[in-house]
């Protein structure tokens, strides 16, 4: 629980629900309520799991402080599920599916195989009794609590759990359903497990062919789920990002400044940075920080006085102009610019496409 909360926020706030939801299911189903040996080991796990996020939480906390990170409910609202969203997918074999559904926000059908199974396995584990039944209780229950969480604040009890600290990272309820499709996959895996014995108890011919039929189903499964997967022709590195590697390290303006709804471009910056690993000052995705949104306009017109103030707050030492990304108007006056201020920059590279200057002072 405690790597998982350093590896992906979505993720960590699953794991710790699904584990305490398991924790308090657990000795329901097998009435170990007053067993003090079971609480002593769940909150020891708590206690080594706490500590070891610990430091993480911290900075967590300080971040929320210092700059107000948080995700509102009405940007949850904005990526909630729909019923259609339960019928989306982007399988080849799914596609008849999406004229008849019409509107969809996200993709989370798990598909026939997992969903039929699923369903199946609820049933025959919960009709097995025993042990067997308590686990169609705990997926069951934690695929229906996770569909109820996906539609969001609408469905109210998002709202109830977002007081909680950790709901601060998320903005997208949606992605619960991939705790939703997990647990189908768990029950449908025991149906089919329980199904496969059957044949191989039946006798030495009806074993061999429970083989034939578990590799058929999982062959169906697969072919079911198959989907387009293209990739985009990697851009070769632009030799400024190389010699910037070469330079101190130092925080480094990408330039031009885009606005929120250009996220791509942006983008582009941070794999960019993979090759030099600078600090970058704009190059951020679905969360921006206030003081860039309001230093945005002034950062763009870089280099003017303005921009130069702010800059040496943040001792910033690089600026990369993607002079090939600016209309011709724009370049004209980012040279205009340059010249005004050459006494405080130094060029270390430049083509057609990039330029690369070095602060070396601040005007005053």
């Amino acid at each position: 629980m405690a790597a998982e909360a350093f590896l992906c926020g979505y993720y960590a706030v699953f794991v710790a629900l699904m584990v305490a939801f398991a924790a308090l299911v657990i000795p329901l189903a097998r009435r170990q309520w007053a067993d003090p040996r079971y609480w002593i080991a769940m909150l020891s796990a708590v206690a080594v799991a706490g500590a070891l996020a610990l430091p993480l939480f911290f900075q967590y906390v300080r971040l929320q402080h210092a700059t107000g990170f948080g995700r509102s409910l009405a940007e949850a609202r904005q990526w909630s599920a729909i019923w259609r969203t339960y019928f989306a997918s982007s399988a080849y074999l799914h596609a008849w599916m999406l004229p008849l559904i019409g509107h969809w926000n996200e993709v989370l059908f798990p598909g026939f195989a997992a969903t039929l199974g699923g369903l199946w396995g609820f049933r025959s584990e919960w009709l097995a009794g025993g042990r067997r039944r308590e686990v169609s209780l705990l997926y069951g229950s934690l695929a229906a609590l996770a569909f109820w969480l996906s539609f969001g604040p609408a469905a109210g009890l998002y709202t109830v759990l977002a007081a909680v600290p950790a709901f601060g990272l998320m903005r997208a309820p949606s992605r619960f359903g991939i705790i939703v499709a997990m647990s189908l996959c768990v029950l449908a895996g025991l149906s089919i497990r329980a199904a496969l014995r059957r044949l191989e108890r039946a006798g030495q011919r009806e074993g061999r062919l429970a083989t034939v039929v578990a590799g058929v189903i999982a062959l169906a499964a697969m072919l079911e789920l198959a989907a387009p997967l293209s990739f985009s022709p990697v851009a070769p590195i632009d030799t400024a990002y190389r010699v910037l590697a070469t330079l101190p390290r130092g925080p480094t303006l990408e330039l031009p400044v885009y606005s929120a709804p250009f996220a791509t471009e942006r983008t582009k910056y941070m794999l960019s940075s993979t090759v030099q690993w600078m600090p970058l000052v704009n190059a951020i995705i679905s969360y921006i920080p206030q003081d860039i949104i309001d230093r945005r306009d002034t950062l763009a017109l870089f280099p003017s006085r303005e921009a130069f103030k702010l800059l040496e707050r943040d001792r910033v030492r690089y600026a990369v102009f993607h002079m090939d990304l600016l209309t011709a108007e724009a370049r004209v006056a980012v040279q205009e610019r340059i010249r005004e201020f050459q006494p405080y920059l130094r060029c270390h590279y430049a083509d057609d496409r990039i330029w690369l200057y070095e602060i070396v002072a601040f005007p005053d």
